[in-house]
């Protein structure tokens, strides 16, 4: 019997993420699916005995119930054997990681996931338009963030977000920028460092980020039929 049960949808860039990091590190769980797009996760059941923000990924250890992906990430670093690199011990290279982890909630999380939900989930799914010149505004801040991360970064003449060495926000990094790739926005165009660092984060992480984006992959490749 594992001890972790794990909350999740890879459709969710921080359950893809974590999915890697469990996976990579040989860390055995329970996976437990929740569909988010049939709203499975306002259920009561999960609502009341999982997690009360009806959210995942959701990390469920014994009697311990944790939400919040940077949370859990911590948290796994502290009771599992985990390769140093992904999360240091050291002070300063953990700060590092730490830099970016702050940054990305309202920079490369907050603006691909807008432009994301406004260019692909409202019209396609939800069937709620969306005014050009409001989705103009999503995909104009959007790149301002990816140009941060190719410029200053990336620009750092470091192979990785927070170092020579790989790292858990690369891992979240990667998986945020998937989202507008669904919208038919290539975030890698124009931005060299970033299509090398992409590379370099997706062979490092074989075969895991490819079963992670298994489902963002089948969507691109419809996106690019139609």
């Amino acid at each position: 019997m594992t001890r972790l049960k794990f909350y999740y949808d890879l459709m969710s860039q921080p359950c893809r993420a974590l999915y890697i990091l469990l996976k990579i590190n040989k860390i055995p769980f329970e996976p437990c699916l929740v569909n988010l797009r049939k709203g499975e996760q306002y259920a009561d059941f999960f609502k009341n005995q999982i997690s009360r923000f009806q959210k995942v990924p959701v990390l469920h250890d014994k009697d311990f119930k944790l939400t919040e992906n940077v949370a859990i990430l911590r948290y796994l670093t502290r009771e599992f054997q985990i390769d140093d690199h992904w999360y240091p011990k050291d002070s300063k290279k953990q700060a590092r990681v730490d830099e970016y982890l702050e940054w990305q909630h309202n920079n490369t999380r907050l603006n691909c996931t807008l432009y994301f939900i406004h260019a692909y989930l409202n019209p396609r799914l939800m069937g709620k338009e969306v005014k050009p010149e409001e989705l103009a505004a999503y995909k104009r801040n959007m790149e301002e963030t990816l140009n941060k991360i190719e410029d200053l970064w990336l620009g750092q003449g470091t192979k990785y977000l927070a170092g020579d060495v790989i790292s858990y926000a690369d891992i979240l990094a990667a998986c945020e920028l998937e989202q507008p790739l669904m919208a038919g926005f290539n975030p890698s165009d124009g931005r060299p460092k970033m299509a090398d660092w992409l590379q370099r984060v997706k062979l490092e992480t074989k075969p895991f980020y490819d079963e992670a984006n298994v489902i963002v992959d089948k969507v691109i490749a419809k996106q690019k039929q139609t």
